[in-house]
């Protein structure tokens, strides 16, 4: 049996997620993954740890070492949640900022060449790409609320 259009998209991801990781990494000196950590603290504004593992789709664990890190490199800001608890309250630094949108510069620069490359439209590209990630979230959605 041939593979279908999920492997394909699989395979697709995979690739792109790794030319990401050596883009960045080269470029940057960050990995592909703790810029997706810096790109949703931004998306997100001022959040809770367990707020930016649910949007990474990781454990709190698991975020919890990518904030002490980046907040080590300077990145991010770590303080108490106002909300009070045993919560913490992390956001991005200017430096962080600067840093997310020199990536996605560089990252989007790369994809449109290589999707101009490889003879697909990208206004087409990024029209139906949005289009199946709306589709999605709704979905998702739907069945949340169900």
């Amino acid at each position: 049996m041939v593979p279908g259009l999920a492997h394909d998209l699989h395979v697709l991801i995979t690739r792109l997620d790794r030319a990401a990781d050596r883009i960045l990494r080269a470029g940057f000196h960050l990995s592909y993954r703790r810029f997706l950590a810096l790109l949703m603290l931004e998306q997100l504004g001022p959040a809770t740890q367990r707020a930016l593992a649910e949007r990474l789709g990781t454990t709190e664990p698991s975020a919890s070492r990518m904030v002490g890190v980046l907040a080590d490199e300077g990145l991010i800001h770590v303080g108490p949640d106002p909300a009070g608890g045993n919560r913490r309250r992390v956001e991005l630094t200017a430096r962080g900022l600067r840093l997310v949108a020199s990536c996605q510069e560089r990252l989007e620069e790369r994809f449109a060449a290589l999707v101009n490359r490889s003879g697909v439209s990208y206004t087409d590209y990024a029209r139906l790409t949005r289009q199946l990630l709306a589709t999605t979230a709704s979905e998702q959605e739907t069945r949340g609320a169900a």
